[in-house]
């Protein structure tokens, strides 16, 4: 299972962003307080700020990757926050190197846990253990460097286990948290699916039935009688045949319209036929079907959102195949109740952690979201 909470429940991965910034608030706290208790054993001051900017900075880098306008949060991101926060315990290593009495007092465990702990909704718990690991393992180096100026002189396997115990029981905290977040979150998905296509099904039964029933009137209401008037007249003027021909191509239009429909023209049917707003869907060549599950996810729950609760008067949804880049924009135009950008910028941020680019526009008279995103 490598997933993400992020991936997998991007709602939550949004609210979860709070838990970083406060995550790297301790960490630069807990590197400020303990400099400050052993600044005794500093024999260099300057390599001691040194550290504490490091920690200050892979919190600033956490903070900023995991923002909802950054979705979504990458490996890399959290390599890189690694990083800078093993950077800053070499940096106190080196400040302290001949006089650090007491390992245990170091900031280095702490803060590469807290860190790793605080990105536990954005990593998967492959990487998540895989970053405690590796970050023991260069702090286990840096105390077989200590070792030898400490007081006393325990078993060096103790001060290793001691030193490693911080960075390992908060990874290990931190991939427990993610792999128990994402299973549950799948669980509930597969669950809310089952419901869904079953409600799905009844609903596209009863949208064809909806459809057969439009053609069939129009059959019924134009072709019909236009046929019972030709079989009735003596001979065929130029009229009855231009009007045949005309009826023959709105039929035409209408079955091809039937047979080249994707799930965004059914959702928009569902939208006009619950919502009583008309919405338009331009796809010329039926670019829909190239989204993924969660990128239609994302699309649907945007439409449907605009089309309740009189946010929205009218809504036109275009899709621009031509590029190797696909770009949709959904404008909606005003209703009794107009949506917010920070409201708007919520599906943004979500659209954004299903790898899709997202920009949105309010101005007075409707609001256009953006989307786009390379078909894999």
């Amino acid at each position: 299972m490598r997933l993400t909470q992020q991936e997998a429940d991007p709602i939550g991965g949004i609210t979860a962003a709070p838990i970083v910034v406060i995550g790297a608030v301790l960490a630069l706290g807990a590197s400020i307080a303990l400099t400050y208790a052993h600044w005794g054993e500093v024999g260099s001051p300057l390599v001691a700020l040194l550290g504490i900017v490091l920690v200050a900075l892979a919190g600033l880098a956490a903070a900023i990757s995991a923002a909802p306008s950054r979705a979504p949060f990458s490996a890399e991101r959290l390599w890189l926050v690694v990083a800078l926060a093993v950077g800053a315990a070499i940096a106190e290593y080196v400040s302290t190197i001949g006089a650090d009495r007491y390992i245990y007092d170091d900031f280095g465990p702490v803060v590469i846990g807290m860190l790793i702990l605080s990105l536990a909704p954005y990593c998967t718990w492959v990487s998540l253990i895989l970053a405690g690991i590796i970050s023991a393992a260069v702090l286990s180096i840096l105390v077989v460097g200590s070792a030898m100026t400490t007081p006393i002189a325990p078993p060096l396997s103790a001060l290793i286990a001691v030193n490693a115990a911080a960075v390992l029981a908060m990874s290990a905290a931190a991939a427990g948290y993610s792999y128990a977040i994402v299973d549950e979150t799948l669980a509930w998905q597969r669950e809310a699916n089952r419901a869904a296509l079953h409600r799905d099904a009844e609903l596209r039964a009863g949208i064809a039935r909806s459809v057969q029933q439009s053609r069939v009137s129009v059959l019924g209401r134009e072709v019909l009688p236009f046929l019972a008037g030709v079989m009735t007249s003596d001979r065929i003027s130029v009229a009855d045949a231009d009007r045949a021909r005309e009826l023959a191509e709105a039929l035409r239009r209408a079955l091809k319209a039937g047979i080249e429909s994707t799930w965004l023209d059914d959702l928009a049917a569902t939208v006009r036929m619950s919502r009583g707003i008309p919405v338009v869907v331009d796809d010329p060549v039926g670019a829909a079907a190239d989204l993924a599950a969660d990128q239609r996810s994302a699309l649907t729950a945007l439409l449907s959102w605009l089309g309740e609760g009189s946010r929205s008067s009218a809504i036109h949804v275009s899709i621009d195949a031509g590029a190797r880049r696909r770009r949709i924009v959904i404008a909606a135009d005003h209703g009794a109740s107009p949506p917010s950008r920070r409201e708007l910028d919520r599906f943004a941020a979500v659209a954004r952690a299903v790898s899709m680019r997202a920009e949105v526009s309010v101005t007075r008279e409707n609001v256009t979201v953006e989307l786009s995103h390379v078909p894999d």
